[in-house]
């Protein structure tokens, strides 16, 4: 390949390699649908397609127009970058869903495929010092502020409760506990039990919490009443 030797070549996809994998294990640890394995191979075949790109333009100017004759060449390096990051799409939209409960999950999970293809973009392109210091941020981002989000989550006076219960008779002793526990309710989004003797009626409540009551405080409450069957915080 022109300007570049078999062990930048080996340096370029190692290092697509190693970032990618680093970023896939913190994913695949928590269970998410894309992970050590997908990681690595987006990264890679990133920094392979822009090896691509740097390569046929070499072949065009040093090679291929030399032997050709031709006088004028258009090749532009960037165009097999530009659609990787949009078809790198298709993929993160696999991994986003809308839950039973009406919670979207895989953000997370498709915002990091995007930025590893990004990522393995510079390491194909020789950025070195960016790609490194890419895949930092990124691990920074997914483990030390997912912590972060946790604390300010849980320290949050707004939640959104799923409650389960036996029948919808139940929802105006739910409610009145709610109430009783000083908390305003903003909304509240009722499901009827689907033709199962294992689904229940079930309600998303949106609650402002008081200054003197934690989140685990109303949970508990709740859960005291006998009609409830099960309780989450969304």
């Amino acid at each position: 390949m022109p300007d570049l030797s078999i062990w930048d070549l080996f340096a370029r996809v190692g290092l697509a390699v190693l970032c990618g994998g680093i970023i896939g294990i913190d994913r695949g640890r928590k269970h998410r649908p894309a992970g050590f394995r997908t990681y690595m191979l987006v990264c890679v075949g990133s920094a392979i397609t822009m090896m691509l790109g740097t390569y046929l333009q070499c072949m065009i100017l040093e090679v291929w127009l030399p032997q050709g004759g031709y006088s004028i060449v258009n090749s532009d390096v960037s165009r097999f970058g530009a659609q990787v990051i949009n078809g790198i799409g298709f993929l993160g939209a696999g991994t986003i869903i809308v839950t039973g409960r009406q919670q979207v999950k895989g953000m997370t999970t498709a915002a990091g495929l995007w930025a590893s293809a990004c990522m393995g973009l510079c390491i194909g392109a020789g950025f070195y010092l960016a790609s490194v210091i890419c895949c930092v941020c990124m691990i920074f981002t997914v483990v030390v502020f997912s912590r972060l989000e946790v604390f300010i989550l849980s320290r949050s006076r707004n939640i959104n409760l799923y409650v389960e219960f036996e029948d919808l008779d139940d929802l105006s002793l739910i409610i009145e506990k709610i109430k009783g526990q000083g908390t305003r309710i903003f909304d509240v989004e009722i499901t009827k039990a689907r033709h199962s003797e294992t689904q229940y009626p079930n309600a998303i409540f949106s609650l402002q919490l008081p200054k003197k009551k934690s989140h685990t405080m109303v949970l508990t409450a709740i859960a005291e009443l006998e009609a409830v069957r099960s309780i989450e915080e969304l």
